[in-house]
Formats: C-alpha cells, sequence, structure tokens
C-alpha cells in the first residue's frame, strides 16, 4: 500500500490570515463575556436596552411633536433620525477604546491592535443593526405609518453611518491612546450633535444660511438617506454618500498609519 499523500502545507500568509480570524473570535468572545456576561440573556439584554431606550424616547417626544416635518408618524420620523445617529455615537465610541480596553492581550505577539479593532467593530455594528432592526419593525407594526420602505436607500443609509463610525472610531482609537485628555474633549464636542444633526427637523427646513454650515457635518448625511428609504416622496438630494464614504476612508487610513507608527508605544506607555 502506497502510504497517503501528507497535505500541503498552508502557505504563510494563509496561516497568518487564519491565525488572525481565530484571534478576532477570541476577541469578540471575551468582549461579549466582560461586556454583556457569561450568560446568551446577557447579550441579548445588550440588544434589548438600547432598543427599549431609544422606543422610550420616542414615544416621549411624540407627545410634543405631534405633526412630523415627515410623514404622519412622528414616532417614525423620530426613529430615522435617532438609529442612525446613535449607531455611529455607539460604535465610534466603542473602536476608539479599543487599545485600551484589550491592552493587556496587546503584549502578546499574535494579538494585534488590528484585531482588537476589527473585533469591536464587528461585534458592536451586529448589536446595533439588529437594535436598529427591532425598532423600525416594531414602530411599522404598532403604528399605521402608511410609508413604503425602499431596502436599497435604508441599506446604503446603514453602511455611511458603519462607515462613518469606523472612521472616526479608528482616528480616535489612536487620538485616545496617545492623549487621554481627548477623550473628555471628544464628549464634550459631541454633545450639541444630538441638537444639530438633523434628529428632530430636515435639513431643508434649517436657514439657507446655516445649511451651508451644516452640510459639512458627516452625520447628517446617513440620516438624510435613511428618511429617504422611508418616504418615497423626500430625496434627501443634499446627501452625499461619496463625500461620507471618502472622508470614512480617509480617517481609517490616518487612523491605522498612526497606530502602525506608535502602537508599541501605546501598548507598552
Amino acid at each position: 500500500m502506497h502510504p497517503l499523500p501528507c497535505p500541503a502545507p498552508l502557505p504563510a500568509r494563509s496561516r497568518r490570515r487564519f491565525a488572525s480570524l481565530r484571534v478576532i473570535g477570541a476577541l469578540i468572545l471575551r468582549e461579549m463575556s466582560t461586556s454583556y456576561g457569561r450568560s446568551a440573556g446577557g447579550y441579548l439584554w445588550a440588544v434589548l436596552e438600547p432598543a427599549a431606550g431609544i422606543a422610550l424616547l420616542t414615544l416621549v417626544f411624540a407627545l410634543g411633536f405631534k405633526s412630523p416635518p415627515l410623514g404622519t408618524n412622528f414616532p417614525l420620523f423620530y426613529a430615522t433620525g435617532i438609529v442612525p445617529f446613535l449607531m455611529y455615537l455607539d460604535i465610534s465610541g466603542k473602536l476608539g477604546t479599543a487599545v485600551m480596553f484589550s491592552k493587556p492581550l496587546l503584549a502578546y505577539p499574535a494579538v494585534r491592535y488590528l484585531d482588537a479593532l476589527v473585533a469591536r467593530f464587528l461585534l458592536n455594528a451586529v448589536t446595533q443593526l439588529m437594535v436598529g432592526c427591532m425598532l423600525f419593525f416594531g414602530l411599522l407594526w404598532v403604528f399605521e405609518t402608511r410609508t413604503v420602505l425602499d431596502p436599497g436607500r435604508i441599506a446604503l443609509a446603514f453602511a455611511m453611518t458603519l462607515a462613518l463610525a469606523a472612521g472616526v472610531g479608528t482616528l480616535n482609537c489612536f487620538l485616545m491612546s496617545r492623549f487621554p485628555l481627548w477623550q473628555r474633549i471628544w464628549a464634550i464636542l459631541n454633545r450639541p450633535l444630538f441638537i444639530i444633526s438633523c434628529i428632530f427637523f430636515t435639513f431643508e427646513a434649517a436657514p439657507a444660511e446655516l445649511r451651508s454650515i451644516l452640510w459639512w457635518l458627516p452625520t447628517i448625511h446617513p440620516i438624510g438617506v435613511m428618511r429617504a428609504g422611508f418616504y418615497p416622496g423626500y430625496e434627501a438630494s443634499y446627501a452625499s454618500p461619496f463625500y461620507i464614504f471618502s472622508l470614512s476612508m480617509g480617517m481609517i487610513l490616518l487612523g491605522l498609519a498612526c497606530l502602525q507608527r506608535s502602537h508599541r508605544d501605546l501598548i507598552h506607555g
């Protein structure tokens, strides 16, 4: 009998990719365990809690705003603004502290700062997508919204939000690790965003002189595309996916370049 041939060894690049995937999976499980508890119910609560919180805020604001700028249902109008905004805020904030959160593990050669970023992004992106879908399906089920969904635009709005969150989070990951004070400064800078990101009004309703300034605010673009996906008569012509994806890619590349240059100092500092 001829001996069975031994399988050819994987190329070095493939071995590195496989090892990186295992590390990312382990980091995701670690974060789920430390952040949401060791039971499945812990992670389920991580999805239900923000969904319930957004739903409560939606109903509270609906009492004060009877007539929305678009459509006939204020809860849906508010949700199309707050869901992408909070998705951006949560994911970018989690990515900003990815190196600090995984700092003890980054001392091991097999764990890289990029693995920590990817693991945090994947886990929190899936979580926020489930939160948004639960909220939208709940509103469409409870209320008679008379809306016609455009799945393509809704998916584009989610993609723009995720790209923006990845860009801001990656750049902030370097800045917050290198300059600890930046975390507090960034939190202060983010506070007015809730008011000026077109959550309670449409971009077209703002004064003309203010629109020329608001346009440069990245958070208003995914919100506009999201609303165009729920309101067929609303085009959101001001929204620019090219601007968001270009800006996000630039911030990702800049953040990764800074992390690559100084990640050893950040880990051992």
